[in-house]
């Protein structure tokens, strides 16, 4: 129906005085400055090696949250939850990385504030895994800047710096420059103590420092604006790292950040304790950002938001628990869930067969890592250094409060049964009700969701995520006496829970050699999905002919992410076959564009890298 002129006057009115009310308020700027992976190596956290005064000063003028978490352990989740208030799982965004749709009712944070009449700039990051960037912002430049700021608007500001980052590791500097003596360097009890590592660590200390200067100029820059008493200033890492075993995984390394408030006496209602230089305890996580900013500007919190404000005119009560996730990490398929009380930490690994130490190629560009992978090989690591080279344990249980390094697994210790029985349930109940998409091959979800967004499709009760997330935790547990199981799940009218029929059985190993027959005729399973799994565990179980079916049916689909599962199964089954071989370079000639942000790109050139061959 056309509106009447009248009528959108009228409107335009409303909202004209909505935003002269809003501006009239004395409502403070934020001011938002991130880091890039670095967990809380930083003097205020109690680390005497690292050189961080800005920071420290910083969180002796404010608030330091001991209990802070990236829900995912790679930046690109990490921020796709942030924007979205949204965990990157439930959205459809868990994987590294992707560029799917949001969903049709995801409004982000910053259209949020703007909406509000705050002046919102971004210098420069975005990656938000997902086709929405630069475009939700008033300024997405390196030159983004709340000094542009129309006059008496209020500003919400980011800027970011990736000093810090991995790659800023992957090129050594001389010794003789760094600051940080590598014999000096404390490291972590499951890394061995090789030169390159010690230097990679010292170099990363010599970061972690010039990221606190970058942090301090920008500190600097706001008292020299006069706008300092005006301001809440927030400074937190992205997720945490970056040395091999801490980025990518959801352990205290990888998703525990630094995050300090300064907020100033104006505001002093909004202290989360009665004096700065406070600590405090409260668990508070990355998807709890979108919720806060709207809290301390006085603004309605969304009900399909997912975390909670923990600072502002709406705080939630104190959470029991914060909740991270991992799903592929850029050419490579792995699947961990995890929960976070303040003593305890829980994983949930629904790919126990997969290593750890997947060979991520960006990963491994680590010198650090590459001596840490011959040491092993060597037979001069232990038992705790050695852990990282093997299969994963199905559950893992941590007293983090007592073992901060995480290398003390409780899961099976009779003593920690309660709290492994309380946060396993936990952990089921929040991918229930938040629907988590990963549960369903990325393949497949694509597909089914067609011209929908995949948080959409999962959110429209199309799918089964129940039975499908109870039939993901009984396959994982690999039990003998859940085989039958695993087999009717294969008869299953919904693909998902094919495929983790499927992983049953391949997770049993010798144990499923009796289901031969069903695997076989899953190899032609609607799903090449589940075809893909069959076929790794046919081919384990010496039915190898068959499982070349399997292989070679997803090879030929053309389609990037079965090719790339399938290539990560040919990759660990070191299958040498000349059929196989000549398939994967068939697939890299029939790829429109060789582009290393292609993933089935990047897993075939790993293989091409293993078997030595020479593409053109």
């Amino acid at each position: 129906m056309k509106k009447h002129p009248v009528y959108l006057l009228i409107a335009c009115i409303c909202t004209m005085a909505c935003i002269n009310q809003l501006n009239s308020q004395d409502l403070p700027n934020i001011l938002w400055i991130t880091s890039e992976d670095n967990s809380a190596f930083l003097g205020c956290y109690g680390d005497e090696f690292a050189n961080t005064p800005n920071l420290d000063k910083l969180a002796r003028e404010g608030f330091l949250y001991t209990h802070a978490y990236a829900n995912a352990p790679v930046c690109a989740p990490a921020r796709n939850t942030i924007i979205s208030g949204i965990y990157a799982n439930s959205g459809g965004h868990s994987n590294m990385r992707s560029n799917y749709p949001r969903g049709s009712q995801v409004k982000f944070h910053v259209e949020a504030m703007r909406e509000l009449g705050y002046y919102s700039t971004n210098s420069v990051k975005t990656d938000y895994n997902t086709n929405v960037n630069k475009e939700v912002w008033d300024e997405c430049s390196s030159d983004a800047h709340y000094k542009n700021a129309p006059k008496g608007k209020p500003w919400f500001a980011i800027f970011n710096t990736t000093i810090t980052h991995e790659s800023k590791i992957h090129e050594q500097l001389p010794i003789s420059e760094l600051s940080h003596d590598p014999k000096k360097v404390p490291i972590a009890p499951y890394h061995p103590r090789t030169p390159d590592m010690e230097r990679d660590w010292a170099q990363y200390y010599d970061r972690i420092q010039q990221m606190d200067a970058f942090v301090g100029e920008r500190l600097k820059e706001l008292e020299e604006s006069g706008m300092a008493d005006n301001t809440i200033v927030i400074y937190y890492a992205d997720h945490g790292g970056v040395l091999a075993r801490s980025k990518r995984y959801v352990y205290e390394t990888g998703t525990h950040v630094p995050f300090i408030v300064r907020i100033p006496e104006k505001y002093k209602k909004f202290w989360p304790a009665k004096e700065p230089n406070s600590k405090i305890d409260r668990l508070i996580s990355f998807v709890d950002l979108y919720p806060t900013l709207l809290s301390l500007v006085g603004a309605e919190v969304p009900e399909q938001l997912q975390g909670e404000a923990f600072l502002g005119e709406n705080i939630s009560p104190d959470p029991k628990y914060a909740y991270m996730f991992r799903d592929r990490m850029d050419e490579w398929y792995d699947m961990s869930r995890a929960v976070r009380s303040k003593k305890y930490r829980y994983i949930h690994n629904y790919m126990p067969h997969r290593i750890y130490a997947l060979p991520i190629e960006y990963l491994f560009r680590a010198k650090s890592l590459q001596s840490w992978q011959n040491a092993y090989e060597n037979g001069e690591c232990n038992e705790i250094q050695s852990a990282y080279w093997n299969t994963k344990p199905v559950e893992e249980l941590y007293d983090t409060e007592n073992d901060p390094w995480e290398i003390n697994n409780l899961a099976k210790d009779p003593e920690y049964t309660h709290i492994l029985d309380e946060m396993r349930a936990a952990n089921r109940k929040w991918l229930t009700n938040i629907k988590d998409t990963g549960f369903m091959p990325e393949d497949e979800r694509t597909i089914r969701a067609k011209d929908q967004a995949i948080f959409d499709y999962f959110q429209s009760g199309k799918v089964p995520i129940e039975e499908i997330i109870e039939a993901a935790e009984l396959a994982s547990f690999g039990k003998v006496e859940n085989k039958l199981k695993m087999v009717e799940f294969l008869k299953s009218k919904e693909s998902a829970i094919r495929y983790w029929g499927a992983t049953g059985l391949l997770l049993l190993g010798e144990k499923g050699k009796s289901e031969i027959p069903a695997l076989k005729k899953v190899i032609n399973d609607p799903s090449v999905n589940v075809a893909v799994v069959a076929a790794e565990s046919l081919y384990k179980l010496g039915a190898k002919q068959e499982a070349y079916k399997g292989f070679l049916r997803a090879l030929k689909t053309d389609r990037e992410f079965v090719q790339t599962q399938a290539m990560n199964s040919i990759y660990l089954i070191d299958d040498n076959s000349q059929l196989l071989k000549e398939e994967v370079v068939n697939t890299l000639k029939r790829m429109k564009t060789l582009d290393r942000n292609q993933y089935n790109y990047r897993a075939a050139m790993n293989l091409v890298d293993k078997w030595g061959l020479q593409v053109n």
